[in-house]
């Protein structure tokens, strides 16, 4: 038999890994059990790598391809960790565009009425307060850290059977934790509004002494005997670590090795994901706020699903070190809150350089909750706010199997109930135009530029193959809860045949569209947007940051969703479920973008609503 790595290295030194070839070529000769290539398999695979090879040249080429040499297998035998990035680096900020780099003092807000004048009777009414209000509380000793700590401890335990958010509870370092907080506000030392709060990390956060499971059946005792730089900065601003949340298998949807994280809003309903445990235990308050991370859309969707307000900040703005990595082009941790300015409190303590991961950018963030939002310029995506275009007719289809009009139909089916709860929910859209025109902005009409942006999605399709390669090579990946189409194992292994050209000229593609999207905010501070759209995709390509808040709640006419079962991302909407709006903002721009944000939640006060458990 032939030798694996030995071929493909010789497919390199002929210029042919950027292409199909060599992986095709080697499962014909797998297939047939050749003891070597032949034309033959040359011609097949170059037809299907699409790559055009000169009949004359292809028996130049069967003695090189051959030929007996090292390989990829070298590499592998590396057995090459998570933590290990690649040597190219991707950076949003383009020629020309200066950072602010010095820091100044947080303004933030005053403490609502919540914190004033004296102790609750029963704390569980506070558990929906936000973390401007629960600090006031802890700051001024009307609530100890210690008891805030017990009854969120107390909360999670209650509600973990019904909506499956805890992977681990770190109970121990939790009350250690409260109780130093404790002394040392009582000493007088206080760090801060974060200092003495309970918060949760996606179980991709690692944390010393115990298990990062990433979610992931196979990885469920995984110990990572170090804290990941933001649970050190929160630790450093005085914050109580008090579970590992929920998230999807390696951060793809809700369901995890222990089942399908629900919706606190209804609980037959996932809560998305793949954030999906600092979603709904932030939302049903069992937690004062949760860090959870986006590649494309894991903040945004169950924070919308959820009810809560969500930032993603901009690309290199908060360090991943000791974080799963799934793209290292694309990757971004965030707070999940009840509030924008809890997102803005939190973002204060983990941004910023930690000279480990280097794709961060010293790059200023200045919180002030008094600057006058008037001053902004406001750009509105117009055409996504309109009504769309139904879909053409389809034409008629041919005659099908049972079985094959059975799946028609269930697509039929889907497709009516998406398009029924887009066009209930554009209601939502349209009195946030009008609110925003109440509080006298000037939306100024903007688009994004037009390029294959779904395309370049295959950057993160294989670098996150790349994430896990082993995981695909050794079959390990079976041990994963899902195993769909649309689940990692497929797309791991449907990956390894993305051209290494192909994910080049993505990159390049993704450069044009940066350039592209950069000359729109030019001409504006925040973009307001609907959160389903296009501009999740475009802007987790390009870097720039977004705030997803609640905007409404449906009433009891919204369509119901077309399955009832939890793990399926159709079961959405129907009454009494929130919607979101999204506002954007310019690269390391999230300052302005969160006080404009802010000035939109308290004129609408969606957020103060929360789910009876």
């Amino acid at each position: 038999m032939l030798d694996r790595r030995g071929f493909l290295n010789v497919c390199s030194g002929l210029g042919l890994t950027g292409t199909l070839l060599p992986g095709v070529l080697w499962a014909q000769a797998q297939s047939q059990g050749a003891s070597k290539i032949t034309k033959e398999m040359i011609e097949n695979a170059a037809a299907i790598a699409d790559v055009h090879i000169p009949d004359e040249t292809k028996e130049m080429m069967l003695d090189n391809l051959n030929q007996r040499v090292k390989g990829y297998e070298d590499i592998y035998a590396l057995h090459i960790p998570n933590t290990v990035p690649p040597c190219l680096v991707f950076d949003p900020v383009l020629p020309g565009m200066k950072l602010e780099a010095e820091r100044h003092s947080t303004r933030a807000s005053k403490a609502s009425a919540i914190a004033a004048p004296s102790t609750p009777k029963n704390l569980e009414e506070v558990a929906f307060a936000n973390v401007r209000e629960l600090a006031e509380l802890v700051r001024t000793k009307k609530v100890s850290s210690v008891a805030l700590t017990e009854m969120y401890l107390e909360r999670l335990k209650r509600y973990d059977p019904t909506l499956k958010f805890v992977v681990t509870l770190t109970e121990e370092r939790a009350l250690a934790q409260a109780k130093e907080a404790d002394r040392e506000i009582a000493a007088g030392k206080y760090r801060g509004p974060l200092h003495g709060l309970p918060w949760g990390a996606k179980d991709l956060l690692a944390a010393k002494g115990y298990p990062t499971t990433w979610g992931a059946g196979g990885f469920e005792k995984q110990m990572i005997e170090e804290d990941a730089t933001v649970v050190k900065r929160l630790d450093e601003a005085g914050a109580v670590l008090v579970a590992k949340l929920t998230l999807g298998a390696l951060a793809l949807g809700d369901n995890w090795f222990g089942g399908v994280t629900r919706n606190p809003w209804k609980t037959g309903q996932g809560s998305s994901g793949s954030s999906a445990g600092p979603a709904s235990a932030t939302a049903a308050g069992c937690v004062a706020f949760s860090i959870g991370s986006e590649t494309l859309g894991s903040i945004s969707s169950p924070s919308t699903r959820c009810g809560c307000t969500g930032l993603r900040p901009s690309f290199g703005l908060v360090p991943r070190t000791g974080a799963m990595a799934l793209s290292w082009s694309m990757d971004k941790l965030g707070p999940i809150c009840r509030a924008v300015e809890d997102c803005a409190l939190v973002l204060e303590a983990i941004y910023g350089p930690d000279g480990a991961d280097p794709s961060v950018k010293d790059a200023a963030f200045h919180w002030d909750a008094t600057f006058d939002w008037r001053k902004l310029r406001v750009g509105y995506l117009k055409a996504d706010f309109e009504p769309q275009l139904p879909p053409e007719a389809p034409k008629e289809e041919p005659a099908a199997t049972p079985e094959e009009q059975q799946k028609r139909d269930e697509q039929k089916r889907r497709r009516e109930a998406a398009r029924a709860r887009n066009e209930y929910d554009r209601r939502f859209n349209d009195a946030a135009l009008a609110k925003l025109k109440e509080m006298g902005v000037n939306l100024i009409a903007v688009e994004m530029p037009k390029f294959p942006y779904q395309s370049m999605v295959t950057m993160l399709t294989a670098e996150a193959a790349a994430a896990f390669d082993e995981l695909t090579r050794t079959g390990r990946d079976k041990l994963l809860t899902s195993q769909r189409a649309f689940d990692w194992p497929n797309s791991f292994r449907s990956a390894r045949f993305i051209p290494a050209v192909e994910y080049i000229q993505a990159s390049r593609a993704r450069r044009m569209a940066m350039d592209a999207v950069a000359k729109v905010f030019e001409g504006v501070d925040v973009i307001v947007a609907p959160t389903n759209g296009d501009q999740l995709v475009v802007t987790n390509l390009t870097g720039h940051p977004s705030v997803i808040l609640p905007n409404g709640f449906r009433g009891e006419d919204a369509a119901k969703p077309p399955t009832d079962d939890p793990s399926d991302f159709q079961n959405a909407g129907g009454p009494g479920t929130p919607v979101s709006l999204t506002f954007l903002g310019n690269l390391y721009g999230e300052a302005k973008l969160l006080v404009f944000a802010k000035a939109y939640q308290d004129a609408t006060d969606f957020h103060r609503k929360h789910p009876q458990l």
